[in-house]
């Protein structure tokens, strides 16, 4: 995209208006009068539009978990060319058989930047992941770097939701839905088969264009929910009212359309002679969301103790097991810390869940030593019981701090928490910027047992 067209696309997400709430029945028309009334699918549709269902659940789940939508466009979705097999690039899916599961304890610097042009789609690499996409279970974790917007070109996942987390320039967001703007500090959520294009919001540090750097869960299981709160009551976490859905937004263009479309592992392409982003009006509850991790709200110890990390999931994908997720995504926020006698950062652990974490900005108060270090833009991978915890650094420092009330708001970390070991892909086996000393923030770890 050109800086002019870089300009409109900011333009355009500043001006933006939104519904909200999570999960709710949502509906809007960018025409008055194009949603029917009383009924999903009358006769002879408003306006000369045609009724379409998106199903994001089977039609008999319970009805709290049943997500549909009904869309109101200019012409279906079934008026498509055949798809061909596309270009996969860095792009993987589960189930991951090129590498062994890995119990060593991994860090990544920074997704380098791309060679040429690279959009969203093409800027995708894939680290690793779990499950099998064609049976719907499990989770993928992708990094993205792309210094190009997408330009007559569409995306859909029909494997799974995408989880977008941005750690470096701002997207626009043009869904089937409406528009969604998402800057760094934010997550947007885009439903399984939705489709979208992603424009770039911000210049590159050099000035040298647009560019944009994130992370992104390909959640292949239940869609995700809001955890249920349980003793804390009924206020907490991410509330439901600071979820962002789009209002309807069309697009009448005629002319070629690139549309991808990702189905049980690949890339699978067709021109289209108009584009499909041209839903005037909608109802449901099978939308895409944007959320500001800084409205999370965090609950804590106020006596002693560092609380388990569960206390920080933003959304999860229930499994068919209670209290054990396919994914979590948990988010570490500015908080207060004032526990009593008490070690404040994360505690010494071996977990039955995996751990991917990622920084988006500042630090991480239990990561700080290491060769690269742990930067925004990078990640960590601790597998199912991979013992992990504070650096050497880390543990020196808060054994020895004065316990007063400590505000931790110069970082804002995350984390995708899985049931399965994750399982990496080749290239982030051997990946230049793979940090080949991790282990060494552990080592002068000292004795200090005494009789």
């Amino acid at each position: 995209m050109t800086g002019t067209g870089n300009e409109q696309a900011r333009k355009t997400a500043e001006g933006l208006a939104y519904a909200t709430g999570f999960g709710n029945e949502h509906s809007s028309e960018a025409v008055p009068g194009a949603l029917p009334v009383g009924r999903n699918s009358p006769q002879r549709a408003p306006l000369g539009l045609y009724a379409e269902q998106l199903s994001g659940s089977a039609f008999t789940e319970p009805r709290a978990g049943n997500r549909r939508s009904w869309l109101y466009r200019i012409r279906p979705s079934a008026a498509h060319p055949p798809f061909v097999r596309g270009e996969q690039r860095a792009l993987r899916s589960a189930p991951f058989t090129d590498c062994a599961a890995d119990p060593n304890r991994l860090r990544w610097n920074p997704l380098p930047a791309p060679e040429g042009p690279t959009d969203f789609v093409d800027g995708l690499w894939t680290l690793g992941g779990n499950g099998d996409a064609t049976q719907r279970t499990g989770m993928a974790v992708h990094l993205y770097h792309a210094n190009a917007s997408m330009e007559r070109r569409v995306f859909s996942d029909a494997d799974g939701e995408l989880l977008i987390v941005p750690e470096r320039g701002g997207l626009l967001l043009r869904t089937e839905f409406g528009l969604l703007r998402a800057e760094p500090g934010e997550v947007a959520l885009i439903p399984r088969g939705v489709r979208f294009r992603v424009e770039l919001l911000d210049a590159a540090p050099d000035g040298q264009g647009p560019t944009a750097r994130g992370y992104v869960c390909e959640n292949y299981g239940r869609p995700f929910q809001l955890p249920d709160l349980g003793p804390i009551g009924a206020n907490g976490l991410a509330n439901a009212r600071d979820f962002r859905a789009p209002l309807a937004a069309y697009e009448d263009v005629e002319g070629p359309v690139e549309v991808v479309n990702k189905f049980c592992g690949n890339l699978w392409t067709a021109t289209y002679d108009h584009s499909p982003l041209d839903v005037v009006a909608w109802h449901g509850s099978h939308v895409p969301y944007v959320y500001d991790l800084r409205r999370f709200n965090v609950i804590g110890s106020i006596s002693y103790d560092h609380p388990d990390p569960s206390i920080f999931t933003v959304l999860t994908s229930p499994s068919d097991t209670p209290g054990l997720a396919g994914v979590d995504f948990v988010v570490f926020a500015p908080r207060w810390l004032v526990g009593e006698d008490t070690f404040r950062p994360p505690y010494f652990h071996r977990n039955v869940m995996t751990e991917y974490m990622g920084l988006i900005e500042g630090a991480y108060d239990a990561k700080t030593a290491g060769e690269g270090g742990f930067v925004p833009g990078g990640g960590s991978l601790h597998n199912m019981m991979s013992a992990h915890g504070p650096d050497r650094e880390t543990f020196d420092r808060a054994s020895a701090a004065e316990l007063a009330p400590q505000k931790i708001d110069d970082g804002l970390a995350f984390m995708f928490e899985t049931r399965w070991p994750l399982t990496l892909t080749e290239q982030a086996r051997d990946a230049g910027h793979l940090q080949r000393g991790y282990d060494d923030v552990w080592q002068g770890l000292q004795r200090h047992f005494r009789l």
